[in-house]
């Protein structure tokens, strides 16, 4: 299944983003920082390791919903920022490189090292729980609460979206997946 970045407005939408139909977000949402492009290379790799492998078209989506999320909003970003350098540092601290650079099974395993699966998301909480708040949850949120992601679980048309409350009455595919 392939994410688009209208996949990417509507998971914003969903989320309380004002985003107008005609809305641009292009470019990168850590362009301020050192090394803009690692940022966004390290975020990539790890929606490559949460998202689920049928799923296509992540670049472009990832790059819009992250972009959405953080205008406007620099604490956010600067904790955007601050989870993926902690990522980083595990990564290095583990494996001597970044964690962009591992492949995907030694990725996970960081993940998995680190606990993230089983942390609590908080903003202000350990290493683990900022990583799993402001990186993780939040590529799952944005993946889920896209119209592509909803079709994914069975959901043609996630709730909160046109049509989506009258979704969970009927099963999965019942209109052919058009959603």
């Amino acid at each position: 299944m392939e994410l688009t970045r209208r996949d990417a407005l509507a998971a914003l939408a969903a989320g309380g983003v004002a985003v107008g139909t005609g809305a641009v977000l292009t470019g990168n949402p850590f362009a301020d920082d050192p090394s803009p492009e690692d940022r966004m290379a390290s975020l990539l790799s790890l929606a490559e390791v949460v998202y689920p492998s049928p799923v296509s078209g992540v670049e472009e989506f990832v790059r819009t919903y992250a972009l959405g999320r953080v205008e406007d909003r620099p604490e956010y970003r600067e904790g955007v920022v601050a989870a993926l350098s902690t990522l980083d540092e595990y990564a290095r601290t583990w494996h001597d490189d970044d964690f962009r650079e591992l492949d995907a099974e030694t990725r996970e395993s960081v993940l998995d090292q680190m606990g993230v699966d089983t942390a609590s998301p908080d903003p202000e909480g350990s290493d683990p729980a900022r990583v799993r708040y402001f990186l993780v949850n939040e590529l799952l949120y944005a993946l889920y609460t896209s119209p592509t992601g909803g079709r994914l679980v069975g959901i043609e048309n996630p709730q909160g979206h046109p049509g989506g409350t009258g979704s969970y009455r009927r099963g999965p595919n019942s209109d052919g997946g058009r959603g």
